[in-house]
């Protein structure tokens, strides 16, 4: 079988090399042969593969950066709307899911001779129930909302590709996270940043401006074998139950994944399979929890100036399975201190850019949970949006960006004054760490006053963003035993 595993734009590298980890894996090998595409040189949205229809479960289980998995069902060359009808009815439908089940199809087009892709999604949405109501005599409903089954077809300017979506909801959407308003950052995108950075649980790692804890309960799961599938998986059973206020609700063990909707996955020998992908990962999680028995012992801390996001970054981390209660302080970003005996270690963020920070009551700084956040859904989980987004902004002028950006800080003082007197303090403060920071804000390293040793580009949805890596030098003593920062 073909599959398309789909990321956030920029991770199609460390996707890959996610892949050939979850193919390397002693139950995944059991399923059968994986063979993985080259690694993309440029932005595609995703990474291809071929592997046995259960590599669905492992994939969908065990892959912490992919937005969604989706299976190819056939490709084929069209020149108009009737010949996606043709190919979307040709196909065995009844095989894979009944009329009973609700339906939703997705369309999405990059150089497309189409006029108009409502009536690409509506011709093949009619074949399907079509075929559907020829062989069964009843046709299927279509949900929009909360499908049974999602289909997805993809147009070049020549070819179409029809795909069933094995995931159902997004991948991002964990199970643990408890909170309303706007899109967090995503976790899916927290843990390709995290094997951008090359951080490992043997390393210290610390976020200041820690928030709801994305970037430190994705690194604490990653450290104990905790697939990022496991709530939905039902592997807690009843233990894992978010709250009626959760942001992201339906990702329960209830609703589980697509595949576990479609036909071939409800066989018994697939079931067999399915049970025993998640005892081997039950057991790989028993015996990372005797190198990392608590909290501490994971090196894994934050701090946050908001009092209700440290409050909600611990119930996250409870949800996500993760033990006691996190490593984080209430504390401005400007007081923070590397962790009690601590080597340098990696630091972490997703800071605030572009609003005002404002004083209350002489508490220091208070800040919106903004940073670089989109409340993008479901568009940023389509390949085909990252595939033009990545080559759309290839086209932009970084240099306007920057521009518009300044022109924005220049209206807001107080936080060019805070980002200048956090870069000191990463100067005086942190030595020898790595600090990695995401940010919109292409103008951040000036602002620091502190030069990027690396910037890698990224997309959050369609928001466009920098990853930008600051090596801080351990600080000097002069010949008069004075200490000078080594910092560039």
């Amino acid at each position: 079988m073909r599959f398309f595993v789909v990321c956030p734009g920029g991770l199609e590298v460390p996707l890959a090399q996610e892949l050939a980890a979850i193919a390397a894996r002693p139950d995944s090998k059991a399923l059968g042969t994986w063979v993985i595409d080259p690694t993309p040189t440029s932005p595609t949205g995703g990474v291809g593969l071929a592997a046995p229809l259960s590599a669905a479960m492992a994939l969908n289980l065990h892959a912490r950066i992919a937005s969604r998995v989706l299976l190819q069902l056939a490709e084929s060359t069209y020149r108009q709307e009737d010949d996606l009808y043709k190919l979307a009815s040709g196909l065995a439908w009844e095989e894979w899911f009944s009329s009973k089940q609700t339906l939703r199809v997705d369309v999405t087009a990059h150089r497309s001779p189409l006029k108009s892709l409502n009536f690409a999604t509506l011709k093949i949405k009619d074949a399907i129930v079509d075929r559907l109501r020829d062989i069964t005599g009843d046709r299927p409903s279509i949900d929009t909302a909360f499908p049974d089954v999602r289909v997805q077809a993809h147009l070049t300017a020549t070819h179409v590709t029809i795909y069933l979506d094995t995931s159902g909801e997004a991948l991002f959407k964990r199970g643990w996270r408890d909170e309303k308003g706007d899109a967090p950052l995503k976790e899916n995108l927290a843990a390709g940043i995290l094997a951008i950075t090359g951080w490992k649980p043997s390393q210290t790692l610390f976020d200041p401006m820690c928030g709801s804890g994305t970037f430190l309960i994705e690194a604490a799961q990653m450290a104990l074998a905790i697939p990022p599938g496991a709530i939905r998986a039902g592997m807690y059973g009843d233990d894992a139950k978010p709250s009626r206020l959760a942001y992201r609700p339906l990702v329960t063990s209830a609703h589980g994944f697509g595949f576990q909707r479609l036909k071939p996955f409800c066989e018994a020998a697939e079931q067999k399979r399915w049970m025993a992908l998640k005892e081997a990962s039950q057991a790989e999680i028993v015996q990372k929890r005797q190198q990392f028995p608590d909290a501490q012992s994971l090196g894994i801390s934050g701090g946050d100036i908001n009092e209700k996001l440290v409050a909600m970054f611990k119930g996250n981390w409870q949800r996500a399975q993760l033990p006691d209660l996190p490593i984080v302080r209430q504390i401005d970003a400007l007081s923070s201190k590397p962790p009690v005996s601590s080597h340098p270690g990696v630091m972490l963020l997703n800071p605030p850019y572009g609003e005002r920070l404002v004083i209350k009551g002489g508490r220091g700084r208070e800040r919106e949970d903004k940073s670089a956040h989109s409340d993008v859904d479901d568009v940023e989980d389509r390949f085909a949006h990252h595939l033009e987004t990545g080559r759309q902004s290839a086209k932009r002028s970084s240099r306007e960006s920057l521009k518009r950006l300044q022109a924005e800080e220049e209206q807001d003082p107080q936080f060019i004054e805070f980002l200048r007197q956090f870069g000191q303090h990463l100067k005086d403060a942190f030595g020898g760490w790595n600090v990695f920071v995401l940010t919109a804000d292409m103008a951040l390293p000036g602002q620091l006053r502190i030069k990027e040793s690396k910037r890698t580009p990224l997309f959050n949805g369609p928001l466009e963003c920098r990853l930008f890596k600051f090596e801080m030098h351990q600080k000097r003593v002069d010949t008069n035993g004075a200490q000078k920062s080594g910092a560039p």
